[in-house]
């Protein structure tokens, strides 16, 4: 058999030739983005934040070294909508020692001993030698000293809340400096735009804090995880058929242990104060803890895992029959995984490769990201506080005072922006940008293709043979390995580029999604809503019929196009079968993943929060306790489902060789068929049933 799938692949030669050489320029093109961000990017535009000259605050080696600190002169304005097309505050910024930490308005200030404390907070270089209009008109000096605190080296109002009240110091209000006295709010607001990216970092270091005291435990979750499934499969593997319906049983008593627990917490909340708040009312909170003390989370949490569990039971109900030829097929799967059992350590090459293409994309894209992103020239623009036709245009700070522009808007400032340019590299920043997302998607399908041909590639070899194990070959899985890189390397990477062209069009949707929010126009979100959900229906169906593309090259070694018009065609001619077996074959798989991420879920909720007296001192402090526990159920499913998409991938490839079988065999000494003699009986019978039955229905 072995022989004949390697004559096969040679006499067809190399599949989609173009495709392999169009893969490897675009590797080659994606280290080159990688050498221009490197060599054009500046990391320093990342780490300090700028003034309005664009240059770095407390960077050692320059002449702000000792002014770590960004200093807004009029913080409200950052509540201008120019924030988020600029990303920077329409007013004046200059690095400073330390941050303000007394009210002081400049009209009291010139004239008192207090002045000196006053000018480090005006512009380099500033001379006493003005009027208080002309120095205000410039932006020489801030118009109000407000107290402050440094937060991502930059200068806040330290607004706090007494009784309820927002505050200043001790003030409600503030003088502006120009001889009116505006309320606190308006600080908040300008606050609240210039500090949102900030309070998403201070999130992601609580979070990163999490991860550093709880790393250890959650490797020990993730383990245990793995040694559930392993233990599982192995299990599979010698009862299968017992193992299938105590998965069901123990699904079942989990779900019902949840919706138990839950109605517990529900009734112990009774009478609490504060537990009756909704949930709308209360907001998003980034301590989940909070919500738990809420009598309405735990009925939502009662009534999602009571009509999970409803679901569950009425399709194993109306499914039992079909259950049973599923089991007959798993039970053929465990056979063949029990004669290639180094396909049992297949995922781990599939998660070395994944972890090569996310490092490379987290260290050299992730770096590549922030680089071009920061790889730009300074801008500066023109800044206004009333209207002028020359806001926003391009300026030049050393031209500026003595330019026409100047003149025609006479309270206008020359401002930096951002980091941009006009070259045609700055204009391509953006493609090279969703370049190298694309190259992820691509990679990344590709690696998974890779193991999904050479899994079906050994188990198709099982299958093939007639006089099973003695016609199996020595080493099925690495012969199916070399057999996917040497010939059908095009093929893949075919398939992945369609996947991936789909899965980029999903993140430029989303992105675009996005930025349409803030939009009135019902039309758009609807027509933008229908876009998302056509392309996520594509992006399944393309999984789908990949999927069955890659098991027909790994059976003859076909071109991407061949196999996947010939896989369509054969499932079609037995769809039947394809919602008896296969689809039910699924739905027993996923309750074995949804059993082991449960257990290993409920077991880490109750470490975490502190419920095991035998280990309640054993659990580190944490900030927010969902961290570690979200981090271990996804870890669980992707190892659950790691070792399940082994056999989720020998149940296809047997399945549609399964198919090919009858309809090239018929079962005489001529043509006798490959499948064993026990997938026979009850593969061939279910299918009579279910012709019969159609017949009795028409």
């Amino acid at each position: 058999q072995e022989n004949r799938l390697r004559k096969i692949s040679r006499a067809l030669g190399c599949t989609d030739v173009i495709c392999c050489v169009f893969l490897l320029l675009a590797i080659v093109g994606y280290v080159a983005v990688g050498i221009i961000a490197w060599t054009h990017g500046d990391p320093r535009k990342v780490i300090y934040p700028t003034d309005s000259r664009g240059e770095f605050c407390g960077q050692k080696g320059t002449k702000n070294a000792n002014k770590p600190y960004l200093f807004y002169f009029n913080i409200v304005k950052c509540a201008s909508p120019l924030v988020l097309l600029e990303f920077q505050c329409p007013t004046p910024q200059i690095c400073v020692e330390k941050c303000p930490n007394r009210y002081l308005t400049y009209l009291n200030a010139r004239n008192s001993r207090d002045f000196e404390y006053y000018k480090q907070f005006c512009v380099p270089g500033f001379q006493n030698n003005k009027g208080v209009a002309e120095v205000l008109r410039d932006g020489d000096c801030p118009a109000v000293l407000i107290p402050s605190k440094p937060l991502a080296r930059r200068c806040f109002p330290a607004i706090h809340a007494h009784k309820g009240v927002l505050m200043v110091g001790n003030e409600t209000t503030y003088e502006d400096g120009h001889g009116s006295r505006k309320n606190i709010t308006e600080l908040v607001e300008g606050a609240k735009k210039a500090n949102g990216v900030l309070e998403a970092r201070q999130l992601a270091m609580r979070i990163f804090e999490d991860y550093t005291v709880s790393w250890y435990w959650i490797v020990i979750g993730l383990v245990i995880a793995m040694v559930m499934s392993l233990l599982f499969i192995i299990l599979l593997r010698f009862l299968a058929g017992i193992m299938v319906w105590v998965m069901i049983v123990m699904v079942i008593l989990v779900l019902g242990y949840g919706i138990f627990h839950c109605y517990m917490e529900y009734s112990r909340l009774r009478g609490e104060a504060g537990s009756d708040v909704s949930l709308v009312d209360l907001g998003f909170q980034t301590d989940l803890r909070v919500y738990l003390h809420l009598r309405q989370t735990w009925m939502a949490f009662m009534i999602i895992l009571s009509i999970l569990e409803v679901i569950i039971v009425l399709l194993l109900i109306f499914l039992r029959k079909r259950i049973l030829i599923a089991i007959a097929l798993i039970k053929e799967a465990s056979r063949a995984v029990g004669y290639v059992m180094c396909s049992m350590l297949y995922p781990l090459v599939t998660f070395f490769l994944l972890c090569l293409c996310i490092a490379y994309w987290a260290s050299w894209g992730g770096a590549r990201t922030h680089f071009l992103s920061t790889s730009n020239e300074a801008v500066y623009k023109i800044f206004d506080d009333v209207a002028c036709p020359l806001t926003g245009k391009t300026c030049n700070p050393e031209t500026f005072p003595s330019a026409n522009e100047s003149r025609l808007c006479p309270n206008a400032r020359c401002q930096f922006a951002f980091y941009g340019g006009e070259s045609g590299y700055h204009r391509a920043l953006l493609g090279l940008q969703i370049f190298n997302a694309f190259m992820f998607f691509w990679l990344a399908n590709f690696v998974l293709a890779l193991g999904q041909v050479t899994l079906a590639g050994a188990f198709a070899s099982y299958y093939w043979a007639l006089r099973k194990p003695d016609d199996l070959p020595a080493f099925p899985l690495f012969s199916a390995f070399g057999r996917a890189l040497r010939y059908h390397t095009g093929s893949l990477a075919f398939g992945a580029l369609i996947l991936a062209i789909v899965q980029i069009i999903r993140v430029i949707l989303e992105y675009l999604d996005q930025r349409l929010k803030a939009a009135e126009n019902k039309f758009a979100k609807f027509l933008m809503t229908c876009l998302k959900c056509c392309f996520w229906c594509l992006e399944k169906f393309i999984k789908f019929l990949n999927r069955n593309a890659y098991i027909m090259i790994a059976i003859y070694g076909t071109n991407f196009c061949t196999s996947a018009r010939n896989a369509f065609f054969l499932l079609m001619r037995n769809i039947i079968r394809v919602a008896v077996l296969d689809k039910v074959t699924d739905f027993l798989f996923l309750l074995g993943k949804l059993l082991i991420v449960g257990s290993v879920g409920i077991l880490a909720f109750f470490f975490f929060t502190h419920r095991i007296r035998i280990v309640q001192d054993t659990a580190p402090p944490l900030n927010y306790y969902w961290v570690p526990i979200l981090t271990v159920i996804i870890g669980s499913y992707l190892i659950a489902h790691g070792f399940f998409s082994v056999y989720g991938m020998c149940v296809d490839t047997l399945f549609l060789c399964f198919c090919e079988d009858l309809e090239r065999n018929d079962g005489s000494q001529e043509r006798p068929y490959f499948m064993s003699p026990e997938l026979r009986d009850i593969l061939l019978k279910g299918s009579a049933e279910e012709g019969k039955r159609e017949e009795v229905e028409e």
